[in-house]
């Protein structure tokens, strides 16, 4: 079904490829909800390598393979060679040596992993690079929201955040208007990626403007860690003309969703009653993570003996 090697972002997957994806993680979402999972990798080993901090993608990746029976090792970078100087190629030939059959990675410059790929011969998983993708969150997202309203084509999905920094947003965008959706996209001047418009967004001048009628809403965490400072004058200003709030949602679809990919900080981006509200499914795009990484290992491992 995959005809690739490695996933390193949704601009370069096809629709069909990836309506394969989330067809296969519906499998699997049943598969947890029954806690009756295949071990079809109870011969592979998947190494998650980390230069950057996670939990819900490292811990969901871990699970995923450990749920079809993988063998699964964490790197920690802060203790591991790199500190001595390794480079990430020579990290990667190494963990090929060992018979890695999947190198999950996240790193803080975009273009690691496709850098890691062309370098070994197992499968590498994009888990995060720099300010250019985050695919397998993408993934889930789409997924809840086709699980949750039964389809993706014609939805309005409103981003709203800090758009500038977020691999998630970008990976979000190819993905959702691949397969027939319309992102529109509010943040503040200093967060907004110039001529972003020429890849699909519509970029709204308020909140209101892109909540209106949106069948999903999905904030964006503040990127602190990429950030120079000066990009908003204070937290509580932020969360008063950018953040979401109950009001704000009556200009949305009645049945609308709130997505965020976490952490949430709380009072900023989403207020706690629209993070805990009934509209809320932060901790189902969780659960959907685990499926679709499970989704993706079954695939590329079928690609790989089909193939490699």
């Amino acid at each position: 079904m995959l005809q690739r090697k490695d996933l390193l972002g949704l601009k370069d997957l096809s629709a069909e490829e990836i309506y394969g994806i989330l067809d296969v993680a519906r499998e699997m979402k049943r598969q947890l909800d029954c806690k009756k999972t295949e071990r079809i990798l109870a011969d592979k080993a998947l190494v998650t390598l980390f230069y950057e901090n996670s939990t819900r993608t490292r811990s969901s990746f871990e699970l995923a393979a450990k749920y079809l029976g993988a063998s699964v090792v964490n790197i920690s970078v802060a203790t591991s060679s790199v500190q001595k100087g390794e480079t990430l190629i020579d990290t990667g030939k190494n963990l090929d040596a060992m018979k890695v059959d999947f190198i999950v990675i996240r790193h803080q410059m975009a273009g690691a992993p496709k850098l890691l790929a062309e370098n070994v011969g197992a499968s590498v998983l994009n888990g995060g690079d720099g300010m250019h993708e985050h695919p397998t969150q993408a993934l889930l997202d789409m997924c809840t929201l086709r699980e949750k309203l039964g389809k993706i084509e014609g939805l309005k999905v409103a981003i709203l955040g800090d758009i500038k920094h977020s691999r998630v947003a970008m990976s979000n965008l190819f993905g959702l208007k691949k397969l027939g959706a319309e992102v529109y996209m509010y943040a503040p001047a200093t967060m907004m990626p110039k001529e972003i418009e020429r890849l699909g967004a519509h970029v709204c001048k308020s909140r209101e403007e892109a909540i209106e009628g949106a069948d999903a809403v999905m904030g964006l965490r503040i990127q602190l860690e990429r950030q120079n400072g000066g990009l908003f004058p204070s937290l509580s200003e932020y969360s008063r003309y950018y953040g979401v709030n109950d009001g704000l949602l009556k200009y949305a679809k009645k049945n609308v969703l709130i997505l965020h990919p976490g952490p949430v900080n709380r009072g900023v981006e989403l207020t706690p009653q629209v993070i805990d509200g009934e509209k809320s499914v932060i901790l189902e795009q969780v659960t959907y993570g685990v499926a679709v990484r499970m989704a993706l290992l079954k695939l590329f491992n079928e690609y790989r003996e089909n193939n490699l």
